[in-house]
């Protein structure tokens, strides 16, 4: 629902935000190749990713909405130099959890295949290419705001209301979202616009998470019809 210049009121769960969209901004949370298609990263690990072309469609609409109304579009991409050195050393939990780096140890035909910048895995998927006057943020950790520039962006824009879309919603979405709500953002999860890895009781527990705790839930549908 349309307030007034450049106020809106976004229905969501558990209730409705009210949203300056001069301030508010959409973040793209991994949506590469490796999440999305087959002979990628989740594919490969035995992932179920069917929902895949569904979530494609609703983040192409959201999109679409975001741009016709003015809103920044940035896009977090998740992935590592073919050397590895941000992967983390012996010291590092992360080799040990990141899917990634786990199944190109576990299966050495895949090494420097996955996950690796430069290559067709860790692209953006072609559907939702970014455009002119988009960000792009990489990261090599679940979370958006660690050791990437993620929160200057945010500020320096003056921006306070984030939409995520993207996967997965249990891993990388969920982390960034906690971390958004941490720095005092105002998170806003798109579901249908968002893909769990594992069961789909991960994005149930995930978006339980999210709208009880750390900010709040909505629809694509929803979102179109606010402005």
């Amino acid at each position: 629902m349309v307030l007034g210049k450049n106020k809106v009121l976004v229905s969501a769960e558990p209730d409705t935000v009210e949203v300056d969209i001069n301030r508010a901004a959409v973040i793209v949370v991994d949506m590469q190749n490796a999440f999305l298609k087959k002979g990628g990263l989740l594919d490969l690990s035995g992932i179920d990713i069917s929902a895949a072309p569904k979530v494609i469609s609703a983040a192409q609409k959201v999109l679409f909405t975001a741009r016709a109304n003015g809103l920044q579009i940035i896009f977090l991409q998740m992935g590592y130099p073919s050397d590895l050195s941000t992967a983390g050393g012996p010291q590092s939990p992360n080799p040990h959890k990141e899917l990634a780096l786990c199944l190109m140890k576990e299966r050495p035909a895949l090494k420097g295949n996955l996950l690796i910048w430069e290559t067709w895995d860790a692209e953006i998927a072609e559907e939702i290419a970014p455009e002119p006057g988009d960000l792009i943020i990489r990261k090599s950790r679940y979370c958006g705001f660690t050791n990437t520039n993620l929160d200057e962006a945010l500020r320096t824009r003056n921006l306070k209301t984030l939409f995520f879309i993207g996967v997965a919603t249990n891993v990388c979405v969920e982390s960034t979202v906690r971390d958004a709500y941490f720095h005092e953002y105002w998170p806003i999860v798109i579901e249908d616009a968002t893909m769990q890895a594992g069961p789909i009781e991960n994005q149930v527990a995930s978006l339980f998470n999210i709208k009880n705790f750390f900010g709040w839930v909505t629809s694509s549908e929803k979102f179109q019809n606010s402005f």
